[in-house]
């Protein structure tokens, strides 16, 4: 079978984790092919996410690298093994990877921990927010180009809204909620959104206010995924070019400092819901 030309960023993650095995382990990949019977450069496919892998070969290399943690093995198994096309895969080929790896991210993740400071959370804006924002990019999308990432946007909030929804806990600066991205009807209807979603018992708001002393977290906006095991948790930031996505377990201990410090900043929750109350009054 050829290489995927294209693996998905879940993928890439399986491939990662095994070769962080392998090289705690001190094998070089030369070795870990001949566990499986194959040559360097395949190993070099599977540990890139470019070749699947089966579950007899993850636990038989898992053993070889004298993995003891079976929650993580499982784990990885279950990656290895997935069948079935998510709903994203409907937009591969009219929308950018980045939108398909994000919503995937998202549909697998346990607990979603998020901080915003001047835009709303994509997984609480509404149609028109979202359509504002996708229609202010440079250069100009078509309308054809925006209805696709609008409705994507919307359908991702399933994870936190729909049978089997997960815990979604966010923290939004009030620059975020008072910028009018078209008018004062919008960000009201937007902040009345945020306000029904918070009533669930799944989703905490939090809101840090400007009256906030020594507040100085102004580029701490992120998305913390957490996996079934913490070694496979997830920080995704947003860049110029698209979303980053982290997972050094270094880097993700640092972004769960950052929330916690962002955090202690915003008001309690029942506080929130009167803040954003309160703001809906003066707009």
């Amino acid at each position: 079978m050829p290489p995927r030309m294209q693996p998905t960023a879940r993928q890439q993650r399986l491939g990662a984790e095994l070769r962080k095995l392998r090289e705690a382990a001190g094998m070089t990949a030369r070795e870990a092919a001949g566990l499986l019977g194959t040559n360097p450069m395949h190993m070099s496919h599977v540990e890139s996410g470019k070749a699947g892998v089966s579950e007899e070969r993850v636990r038989r290399l898992a053993s070889n690298y004298a993995c003891a943690d079976s929650d993580l093995i499982d784990a990885l198994v279950t990656m290895a093994t997935e069948r079935g096309r998510g709903w994203w895969e409907e937009y591969r080929g009219v929308l950018g990877s980045g939108f398909l790896d994000l919503a995937e991210l998202e549909h697998h993740a346990t607990f979603l921990r998020s901080v915003e400071i001047v835009t709303i959370p994509g997984l609480m804006q509404t149609e028109e927010y979202a359509r504002a924002v996708f229609g202010y990019m440079v250069p100009e999308l078509a309308q054809a180009e925006i209805e696709p990432r609008v409705a994507h946007r919307m359908r991702r909030r399933r994870v936190i809204t729909g049978d089997s929804p997960i815990t979604y806990e966010v923290v939004i600066h009030e620059a975020a909620l008072r910028f009018r991205v078209i008018d004062s009807k919008l960000a009201c209807d937007q902040i009345q959104l945020i306000l029904e979603l918070s009533e669930a018992d799944n989703i905490s708001v939090r809101v840090i206010p400007f009256s906030v002393d020594g507040f100085a977290g102004a580029n701490c906006s992120m998305l913390h995924a957490g996996g079934p095991v913490p070694q496979l948790d997830t920080v995704q930031r947003d860049a110029l070019l698209g979303g980053i996505f982290m997972d050094a377990q270094s880097q993700v201990a640092r972004f769960i400092k950052v929330f916690r410090k962002v955090e202690a900043a915003a008001l309690g929750e029942d506080e929130s819901r009167v803040f954003m109350r309160r703001m809906l009054d003066e707009l």
